[in-house]
């Protein structure tokens, strides 16, 4: 991966962000808590008072990354479709776009050791925090026990819930190395397997306890 600009980005509050840019429709689509934020000043593209765009960075993998984002920008959008800026591409598609509604898991990424749904996260939201996806549970080479357990399993058929069910696995193993089943199941419980084969996916977490 190319070396990242070490340049502290824009650090927004999302009060100032969201203040006055198009009300109507950013109070119809986020939630009031997203109003709420410190008032720290910005270097930002404004309209009058409102932040249209701004520049922050937000702390991938351990790879810090300056991205542009917009009010309305998620995490997601910004780990798959969003470039730095030095031009480099996130590139990061491990996190899958399927529901789009915090529904499905298959976005699944983990900030500060905790499971979130990245379509359900405002970019300007994870700044300062550490942003673990599917692409940095591996120790380059060496696969996490939970990958080889998936992969030991066969525990994927068209493999768009994998990522977002080995991210929850590694959060759930992270905290709680030897979980009974029912732990597992409330585990994984916020991830879907639309190809049913959500039984193997519990044997892999299982296996992986022993090895960790």
């Amino acid at each position: 991966m190319p070396d990242k600009e070490k340049k502290k980005g824009t650090n927004i509050s999302r009060r100032s962000f969201l203040k006055g840019v198009g009300t109507g429709t950013v109070a119809a689509t986020v939630a009031p808590s997203v109003l709420i934020g410190s008032e720290k000043t910005a270097d930002a593209q404004q309209v009058g008072d409102a932040v249209e765009s701004a520049t922050i960075q937000l702390n991938i993998n351990g790879e810090p990354y300056q991205v542009e984002v917009e009010a309305r920008t998620t995490l997601l959008t910004v780990l798959r479709d969003g470039s730095d800026t030095s031009g480099n591409n996130v590139d990061l598609t491990g996190a899958k776009l399927i529901c789009d509604r915090g529904e499905c898991g298959g976005c699944t990424v983990m900030v500060d050791g905790k499971t979130v749904y990245a379509c359900m996260m405002l970019a300007m939201d994870a700044q300062d925090k550490q942003i673990t996806t599917v692409e940095g549970i591996a120790d380059g080479d060496d696969l996490h026990p939970v990958q080889e357990a998936f992969i030991q399993h066969d525990a994927l058929m068209c493999g768009f819930c994998t990522p977002g069910f080995i991210v929850s696995s590694t959060a759930l193993l992270s905290e709680n190395t030897k979980p009974t089943l029912e732990e597992i199941k409330v585990g994984l419980s916020g991830n879907t397997c639309r190809c049913g084969h959500l039984s193997v996916h519990l044997d892999a977490v299982k296996t992986a306890s022993k090895k960790m």
